[in-house]
């Protein structure tokens, strides 16, 4: 039995019930609006805690309740017996999802603490430890360490030690709040992998690969022939993206993270070999390998090359990079890929944001990638930007157009809208009126409650001086209907997945629509009666609305996965159990 049980939860754990109409607020990641996918951090806790004595195991209650409408959350968290119980609160969408989570923990197992932990949860760490479910917050992006010391205070009863644990919120027996020094930060990430394998071999001890899934296509036997494992480089950032909750200033601010924190290049590159020895899928290397210098992305790029890695690699671009980078890059790697977020064709909003490199530059930079035998570059814009309006927003689409005739099919543009919630310790979020922002939420329980809105609309948190929520909201189904028709037109996709999305995003224009007209009804009974009524046509559109999830698969080797034998023996062995 695990000491310490991670749990997952969905965006809205009401979502069987609840009429919601998500829209795209999940059309920039594969999974669904209901952000299943659970937080990197859950792999480098797991690893940290198993090498001290600690047994963990996490549950995605999220894909398995997507993945099946016969699973039952509410059992499965009743038959669990863990020292203790981990609910992520990383991303401000889970604010009702997690706390609904905590409810059932603390209904069947009132004295098993709850532990919340995340980017959010640090955020709002005054107000989260006010509700009675919550037993400590663990403040921060790097919690291995706390963690390990409250697991042994929860352990031993070492109750008198709590004072002592880094960053920890707690309540003692008589319910006061205590908030200890934020002291825990570490300055370099080498003690864990940050990566799968030391989950797949947890999954294996619980025979429970199901729970593992990262998200609902990965739910099925799909994920076993595509088990893309992520590599995550740092925890911070040396940029400051005025949008981005991640950004220098903002993790300065609310996480005490002063300046990134860089895994040693040898070991990033040590991790990508690792992984390669059991799966020829895609491996995603999460940062700009250029954040710490050129230096350190010479040193993983010469470890790939040695090591003759047959997997497709992914890398991000955070700005321009050098002519020499991409030449570099074809001679150690085999198989590469790399995406860039310029967010807009408009270098003024770009500017806002923090991100100074020009359209010559991206332009400049998509060629010599391609030129050096990149197999994708990715480009994602968003809408809800400083300064833009929706004019801007579509002559940023003609630009994608421009880009996908001039370099191929090997160029894929997304665009989404920046949603449901401005983050939380962003420069824009704390100083709204400098950007032309307008918050809406402000409290943990209205973000909370916002996630139970019948439309996408209403959950918005922002409206712009440019564009107000109804007009962001128009804006995107338009951006995404013409957007689909020049990926037709430049070879992208197909008839059928361009019919597909056209009638998805007019059947999503169409129920927001029906919703804005139900909400003027003044008889609450009568308002859900009608949402209800919707729900069917609602939950059509949960997989995505104006970008298809398969144009987001990268490309992957035809070898066997190695993988597949042990993760298929798990599987036979615990099949049609409910654990």
């Amino acid at each position: 039995m695990p000491q310490l049980i991670l749990l997952h939860a969905p965006a809205v754990y009401d979502f069987r019930k609840y009429p919601l109409l998500f829209g795209p607020i999940a059309d920039g990641v594969p999974s669904t609006p209901l952000f299943e996918m659970y937080p990197i951090g859950f792999f480098s806790i797991l690893e940290y805690l198993e090498q001290h004595g600690i047994g963990v195991r996490i549950i995605n209650l999220a894909v398995r309740m997507l993945g099946s409408d016969r699973f039952d959350a509410e059992k499965m968290i009743r038959g669990l017996n863990p020292k203790a119980f981990g609910i992520d609160l990383h991303w401000l969408v889970h604010a009702q999802g997690s706390l609904e989570v905590a409810k059932l923990c603390k209904q069947y197992h009132p004295r098993i603490p709850v532990i919340f932990g995340g980017l959010s949860a640090t955020y709002f760490h005054e107000e989260l430890i006010r509700y009675p479910v919550v037993d400590f917050i663990i403040r921060g992006d790097s919690t291995e360490e706390p963690l390990l010391q409250l697991m042994h205070a929860i352990i031993h009863h070492a109750h008198a030690t709590l004072s002592t644990v880094p960053n920890l919120v707690w309540k003692d027996t008589s319910g006061e709040v205590h908030v200890n020094p934020f002291t825990h930060v570490p300055t370099e990430l080498n003690e864990c992998s940050n990566n799968y394998v030391p989950v797949f071999k947890s999954a294996l001890k619980y025979h429970d690969v199901q729970s593992l899934s990262p998200w609902k296509g990965w739910a099925s036997h799909e994920w076993l022939d595509y088990p893309i494992s992520p590599v995550i480089t740092c925890r911070g950032c040396i940029h400051n993206c005025s949008f981005c909750g991640g950004s220098r200033n903002a993790l300065a601010g609310y996480c005490n993270r002063k300046r990134p924190a860089f895994r040693d290049p040898q070991l990033i590159a040590g991790d990508i070999i690792h992984i390669a020895r059991y799966t020829r899928a895609p491996i995603f290397i999460i940062g700009d390998l250029r954040q710490p210098g050129e230096a350190y992305a010479t040193t993983v790029l010469e470890g790939l090359k040695r090591a003759k890695i047959k997997n497709h690699l992914v890398f991000e671009l955070f700005d321009a990079a050098p002519k020499e980078y991409f030449e570099r890059m074809a001679d150690s790697v085999e198989h590469f890929n790399f995406e860039l977020s310029p967010d807009s064709h408009d270098e003024r909003i770009r500017a806002v944001e923090g991100k100074r490199y020009t359209n010559a530059e991206i332009e400049q930079n998509i060629e010599w990638a391609l030129d050096s035998g990149c197999n994708r570059f990715d480009l994602f814009f968003m809408i809800g930007l400083p300064f833009q309006t929706c004019e801007s927003v579509m002559e940023t689409v003609e630009w994608c157009g421009y880009l996908m005739k001039r370099f191929g099919t090997r160029v894929v543009p997304f665009i989404l809208p920046y949603s449901p919630f401005l983050d939380p310790g962003c420069p824009m979020y704390k100083d709204p009126e400098k950007y032309g922002y307008t918050i809406v939420f402000k409290t943990f329980e209205e973000y909370r409650t916002a996630l139970l809105s019948p439309s996408w609309k209403y959950a918005l948190s922002y409206e712009t001086n440019w564009m107000t929520r109804d007009r962001i909201v128009e804006c995107t189904y338009q951006a995404g209907l013409r957007l689909n028709k020049l990926k037709l037109e430049c070879g992208l996709i197909d008839d059928t997945a361009f019919k597909n999305t056209e009638e998805r995003i007019t059947r999503a224009a169409e129920l927001t629509a029906r919703v804005d007209e139900i909400r003027t009804i003044d008889d609450e009974m009568v308002q859900r009666e009608r949402l209800l009524e919707l729900k069917p046509m609602f939950d059509t559109l949960l997989n995505a609305v104006i970008n298809e999830k398969m144009q987001m698969s990268w490309p992957a080797a035809k070898r066997n996965l190695r993988f597949l034998p042990l993760i298929k023996a798990a599987i036979v062995e615990s099949m049609g159990i409910q654990r």
